[in-house]
């Protein structure tokens, strides 16, 4: 049986543009929608609860 090739959240998407203002940009949009999506698996709900996420998680997500 052959597997599928992998994909990965920046793979996926890779052609999403930016639409902020470029002097404005303090993270990287993939490392913010790879910490929503895990945010959001994880329960998260509301933005308070995205960022409550990315800080009890901070070290470990910078490794990545």
């Amino acid at each position: 049986m052959k597997l599928k090739p992998k994909i990965t959240i920046a793979d996926h998407f890779f052609d999403l543009k930016d639409p902020r203002v470029e002097r404005t940009r303090h993270h990287q949009l993939i490392d913010i929608i790879t910490l929503s999506i895990s945010a959001v698996i994880c329960g998260a709900d509301t933005w308070v609860d995205l960022e409550s996420y990315g800080r009890s998680k901070y070290e470990w997500l910078k490794k990545f």
